[in-house]
């Protein structure tokens, strides 16, 4: 069942989240699953054609290996298993913001609580705790979870703050913010964007001129495509002083 959250932001600009269903979740989990076991097929098939391909001398030396050469071989084995069935997750949500294959193609996305962009450290914790779902009656908890949970999350979201939602939310959101008159509109900086700007203005005065100038350009074109369009017609320095200011 899909729902959908409202958002506040604290501009007083409100818009909302139509969180992704059960059955969405799950087809994008399906989708995945199935590209992790063509991938699994294709490295057995690899080991195999390998090692069918081996000379007769490398056979008798690979059968007088050791007990250490096998725990290595072992422990690869389990860690090319890991990375394929859950760091699968974890890289595609890092560097594809929030999405999967199976999320792409079903049109979902992660966020965290409020909307923003997910991180790294909460994607982290979602699919660490995913391990333990799937290891516990293939994602039964998870159903269970979602179909409990007012904002469909199951365990590992709400261990990270996140949500799934439909990608068509940020589209909704990129238009309200462009029909936003420029007295209202957010300025939709990172936490980690505000200190480096606030930084930069206190310590400005002990740099020298070159350096300033060139720090205050690099933090303003990272920052200049987010702000109204009066605040775009501002110096690098103006800038980023009515910013801290903010």
């Amino acid at each position: 069942m899909d729902r959908t959250l409202r958002v506040k932001t604290p501009e007083s600009i409100a818009f909302s989240y139509e969180l992704a269903g059960l059955g969405s979740r799950f087809l994008a989990v399906a989708i995945d699953m199935a590209i992790q076991t063509l991938v699994m097929i294709g490295i057995i098939w690899g080991l195999v054609y390998a090692g069918t391909h081996m000379s007769s001398a490398a056979m008798r030396d690979a059968s007088r290996a050791g007990k250490f050469e096998e725990s290595l071989a072992i422990a690869f084995i389990i860690t090319i298993v890991f990375v394929i069935y859950f760091g699968y997750f974890i890289i595609f949500e890092t560097f594809w913001n929030g999405q999967t294959p199976g999320k792409k193609l079903m049109g979902l996305r992660v966020v965290r609580d409020g909307g923003y962009p997910a991180d790294f450290a909460s994607i982290a914790i979602r699919n660490v705790i995913r391990v333990g779902e799937a290891v516990a009656g293939l994602y039964a908890i998870s159903a269970v979870a979602a179909l409990m949970s007012p904002e469909n999350k199951r365990l590992g979201d709400m261990a990270a703050g996140t949500l799934v939602v439909r990608d068509t939310a940020a589209a909704k959101l990129a238009a309200i913010l462009e029909e936003a008159p420029d007295a209202v509109r957010p300025i939709m900086l990172s936490a980690e964007e505000r200190s480096l700007i606030d930084l930069f203005v206190v310590r400005r005065q002990g740099m020298a001129p070159g350096n300033r100038a060139v720090m205050a350009a690099r933090i303003a074109q990272r920052v200049r495509p987010r702000v109204s369009r009066d605040l775009q017609q501002l110096n690098d320095e103006d800038l980023l002083t009515r910013l801290s200011a903010s």
